[in-house]
């Protein structure tokens, strides 16, 4: 069955021929909210605008939880998602939540001399949004109403973060899920909030950071993510600190289920450095596998092995479309900037060890064309039309060894098949190869650093930057 999302999603009106209605495999749903054959009315900007609504997708769910309810997500400031939560609680529901330790404060009690220039962004864009009545001051029961984190906590909600162990935190707190009556899993690449599903108040042009959720219908998958999340939890708050995070937690192979047709591999990161069975490793078996067609969509690649891997696959023929986001696709640890055969020193005139330009550069790598302040978020990769690798794991050494993370597998065409439709979309437009800001970027590393000198010691992942998304 089709997605179907409602309530505050207003029914499209679409002239023209019908869209096509691709097939899902059974108790699997998908919804992308950048699709152009849906639309919904925008909670943030008050327009239509295309795609699925994520959070009605979140929504519809809770609405469907009867005994328990545990959230795991790096960023919660969706206050309809957090009065939906609240309601469940006071209704009987056990719910829990676990939030990432930069984003476990209300907004509400933020100072504005605290932040950096990025957190101060985000609490004007909250700020903004609590304003009801757009009288530009705020009540105190705006901020009540608008401010996600403290619903929760004046509702009563339990709630922890990654500090719970008793530690300053793990690298990030990263994973997107939800699981409701040990039956229904959502998972995929959106935390939720406005940016990455809505988009921001003050530009009507954005539509949110380009992501996507799953709704999966299975006992046996709910039952793996609810074991993730009670490492996580542990006593909850107030309890001893045996909540687990990062290192501290077991991790450990690929788990198996089956959803209806469609085998389901499941991995949670991070794993230590010396640890083979690590996410990334996982992902290159995968794409080792490759015979035919291999697309990826990601918000980064950083890591080495997946691109001599995807090289290697190049090289035997097998077709390859490579998108990244433009924030991080042209950056001196981009993994991209091998695959287009360039390398560019970072701020030091220092390359990364291990660095890999192609001599002869993949044709179909570059980033897509979105609205300014919109991001691609995903972290997808379709294989042969047949499997999808997604979750909220980056393709970086940070995700694989530092942050708590979901990798998951699914091998399904029919599910392939949505994805694809979704990298088709992001691929028109696109810019490939050295575009001329590239250049531009390049001619003015070689004026600064000539062409750089290699690290004599292998870069780790405490060096890279951390993706924050």
């Amino acid at each position: 069955m089709a997605l179907s999302l409602g309530g505050c999603s207003a029914a499209a009106r679409i002239t023209g021929q019908a869209p096509v209605e691709l097939p899902l495999p059974a108790g699997i749903e998908v919804a992308f909210n950048h699709r152009k054959d849906r639309q919904y009315r925008s909670p943030v900007s008050g327009l239509m605008r295309n795609g699925d609504n994520l959070e009605q997708m979140l929504l519809d769910t809770i609405a469907r939880a009867e005994r328990e309810i545990l959230v795991a997500v790096q960023e919660l400031s969706l206050p309809e998602v957090s009065r939906a939560l609240v309601a469940k609680h006071r209704a009987g529901v056990r719910v829990k939540v676990v939030l990432e330790n930069n984003y476990s404060r209300p907004w509400s009690e933020e100072h504005l001399v605290d932040l950096d220039s990025r957190q101060r962004s985000r609490h004007f864009t909250l700020k903004a949004l609590a304003d009801s009545n757009r009288d530009g001051v705020l009540t105190l029961e705006e901020k009540q109403q608008g401010d996600a984190v403290a619903i929760l906590r004046l509702g009563g909600v339990p709630q922890i973060d990654d500090t719970a162990d008793g530690s300053a935190g793990s690298g990030l707190m990263h994973h997107k899920f939800l699981v409701v009556d040990g039956r229904w899993v959502v998972t995929g690449s959106a935390n939720f909030t406005p940016s990455c599903i809505h988009g921001d108040l003050d530009n009507v042009r954005t539509r949110g950071n380009a992501n996507h959720l799953l709704r999966i219908d299975s006992r046996p998958l709910a039952a793996v993510f609810a074991k993730e999340f009670a490492h996580l939890w542990g006593d909850g708050p107030g309890g001893q600190p045996d909540s687990r995070f990062g290192l501290h937690k077991e991790n450990g192979e690929l788990q198996k289920v089956t959803v209806g047709n469609t085998t389901v591999e499941v991995m949670f990161a991070p794993h230590r450095t010396r640890d083979l069975r690590n996410g990334l490793a996982h992902i290159e078996t995968q794409l080792a596998q490759a015979k035919k067609r291999l697309d990826l969509n990601l918000f980064v690649l950083s890591a080495q092995n997946l691109s001599n891997r995807i090289a290697q696959l190049h090289r035997q023929g097998v077709k390859i479309r490579v998108l990244v986001d433009a924030g991080f696709a042209y950056r001196s640890f981009s993994e991209l900037l091998d695959l287009l055969g360039v390398a560019m020193p970072d701020h030091r005139c220092k390359l990364e060890a291990g660095n890999a330009p192609l001599a002869q550069p993949l044709a179909g790598v570059g980033a897509p064309r979105l609205s300014s302040g919109d991001k691609l978020h995903h972290k997808v990769a379709v294989i042969d039309d047949r499997t999808v690798i997604t979750g909220s794991f980056n393709w970086s050494l940070a995700a694989a060894h530092t942050n708590d993370e979901t990798l998951i597998i699914l091998h399904s065409p029919a599910l392939a098949a949505h994805f694809n439709r979704e990298m088709d979309r992001l691929w028109q437009g696109a810019e490939l190869g050295l575009t001329p800001r590239l250049q531009r970027k390049l001619q003015k590393s070689r004026q600064l650093c000539g062409h750089g000198e290699l690290r004599a010691t292998k870069l780790t992942w405490s060096r890279l930057p951390q993706p924050t998304s």
